[in-house]
């Protein structure tokens, strides 16, 4: 298979599994992007529940959705990469490296958003006094682990465009 001068040697011998190819395709490339929308999406809902309670405590199940999906997601683009990557000759190594960690820092995100939202959840609207420290706390380390997972999409992401379509795409120039 060959795009352009570049050729992409692929193994002969299949790999298999779930995580390989759906429909001849590699799974890879067709979930990665659930993964690339739904963390910073997860994280950005975090960090409003973090600085408005209300917003927790009405829209915080859709945050904790979006993050059960993004674990699995990044799960998904975990493995299916290591998949793709077996059948590639030149995987991209820096780009394995850092997505190896993601669904660590998915799942952790996705921890957050759900302690977050039972706190809130099960803090009576005029009984917010006892928990207020507690929810002060998580709320602080909710937002340290929405940063770090939006950091660490944003590294996995950039390595692996650059590995795809570094040297392929020629700048245009504006006169």
């Amino acid at each position: 298979m060959t795009r352009g001068t570049d050729a992409v040697h692929v193994l002969a011998a299949e790999t298999g599994g779930p995580f390989d190819l759906i429909n001849g395709l590699p799974v890879h490339p067709l979930v990665v992007h659930a993964a690339v929308v739904l963390v910073p999406l997860a994280a950005l809902g975090l960090i409003a529940m973090a600085v408005w309670p209300q917003f927790s405590r009405r829209c915080g199940w859709l945050v904790v959705g979006a993050s059960v999906v993004a674990a699995g997601a990044s799960f998904v683009a975990k493995e299916s990469g290591e998949a793709m990557a077996d059948r590639l000759a030149e995987p991209g190594f820096d780009h394995a490296d850092l997505g190896e960690l993601m669904p660590a820092f998915a799942v952790a995100l996705m921890l957050a958003v759900i302690v977050l939202w039972l706190i809130d959840r099960r803090t009576p609207e005029g009984d917010r006094a006892p928990r207020r420290g507690l929810r002060m706390v998580v709320a602080i380390v909710a937002v340290i682990v929405a940063v770090a997972a939006l950091v660490w999409v944003v590294r996995v992401g950039d390595s692996g465009a650059k590995s795809v379509w570094s040297g392929r795409v020629v700048a245009s120039s504006t006169g």
